[in-house]
């Protein structure tokens, strides 16, 4: 378990303070196209290869428009350490 996980378990108010930013931030249009893109791809997949990507590890990478290892995806320090589209 990661030191922030291990952060907000015993500290409610800091919880409570990054569910309220966290429900702003999944609210923007833009984080809603980014979701409704993510849940396509992995639709897709299940139907082309008749299963789900997580049953191997893959996660939908909007930076490099395809099912990369969920390792590879979550291993980036930010937008900055993303690969930009062509």
């Amino acid at each position: 378990m990661g030191a922030s996980t291990e952060y907000y378990r015993t500290h409610k108010k800091a919880r409570d303070k990054k569910a309220k930013v966290d429900k702003k931030i999944n609210a923007r249009p833009e984080q809603i196209k980014k979701r409704s893109e993510s849940n396509a791809k992995v639709a897709a997949y299940k139907k082309k290869n008749g299963c789900s990507p997580a049953s191997k590890g893959l996660q939908y990478d909007h930076a490099v428009d395809a099912m990369v290892l969920a390792a590879t995806n979550m291993g980036r320090r930010g937008e900055g350490g993303r690969k930009k589209k062509s």
